[in-house]
């Protein structure tokens, strides 16, 4: 019922003019819900005028304003699903709510799950810098979230340019490992040039999370990385982390107990042999 009144307010009143109502009609509405439920019993029906809300809400610069209105959009019941229209109506929004204080741990779970469902392409537009700026805010762990699926596809297509290998990091390279243990970046396409960002900027913590994803989701003679490649960056990585091969058999042994590709071992041992060679 409150949502409908918003609608209604929209519709015969200047929205603008009505942002205090609006807003109290909201928190009614939505401000009990549990942030971790993305469920409604009662469907909504979400109309054009809720556009108009979503205009006033963010202006508000209110964070619990705009928790209210992303629950209402984005969550579901046995009648209806989230409002995906209107959500990726919202990317531009979310891009820029990183300078927003305080950033309640509320909100932060609703823009999560918020981002999960607009998808990487809703946000493909806006500049990778500004949605890199939004995940580092965010801070984004596997705990947090709902579609774990969906989070690889995110960093794997954020990292399709040398600037974005540089400009997320570490805490998100080590994220892309954890879903790859778990076996959530299953049927992605793998990115050649990702290593080669990665060698020519010496970013050498955010290669070694890189090979060890390589070796659990596009091993050599899967149509991933050859053996000539992943060798040559391996012995590139051992230069500078000789500890690296305990790192990735740790990883290894995480993703999997019973397979391990036959090569992994050989590659481990010639490359870290090449490079004690390199050092003498």
């Amino acid at each position: 019922m409150a949502y409908q009144w918003c609608s209604v307010i929209c519709e015969n009143r200047n929205p603008e003019h009505c942002e205090g109502v609006l807003l109290a009609t909201l928190e009614l509405g939505f401000r009990h819900m549990n942030p971790r439920v993305y469920y409604i019993e009662t469907p909504l029906t979400h109309t054009e005028n809720h556009q108009e809300l979503a205009n006033v809400v963010f202006r508000s610069q209110s964070s619990e304003a705009i928790t209210d209105l992303l629950y209402a959009w984005a969550t579901r019941s046995n009648f209806h699903a989230p409002a995906l229209t209107l959500l990726g109506t919202c990317a531009e929004h979310l891009v820029g709510l990183q300078h927003l204080a305080p950033f309640s741990s509320r909100l932060r779970r609703l823009v999560i799950h918020s981002v999960e469902l607009i998808g990487y392409e809703g946000f493909e537009g806006l500049g990778v810098e500004r949605f890199i700026d939004l995940l580092e805010h965010l801070h984004v762990t596997v705990e947090d979230m709902n579609m774990g699926f969906k989070w690889a596809g995110f960093l794997l297509n954020t990292l399709q340019s040398s600037e974005a290998t540089q400009l997320l990091s570490l805490w998100y390279w080590e994220l892309l490992v954890e879903l790859a243990i778990q076996n959530l970046l299953i049927y992605r396409t793998y990115s050649p040039q990702v290593i080669t960002f990665l060698t020519e900027a010496q970013e050498w913590s955010k290669l070694e999370c890189w090979i060890g994803t390589i070796w659990m989701v596009w091993p050599p003679g899967t149509g991933g990385a050859t053996e000539e490649d992943l060798g040559r960056s391996m012995v590139l990585l051992l230069r500078q982390r000789p500890g690296a091969t305990q790192t990735l058999e740790q990883w290894m042994g995480q993703w999997s107990q019973e397979y391990i590709p036959e090569s992994f071992q050989r590659i481990c041992k010639e490359a870290h042999e090449e490079a004690q060679r390199d050092t003498l």
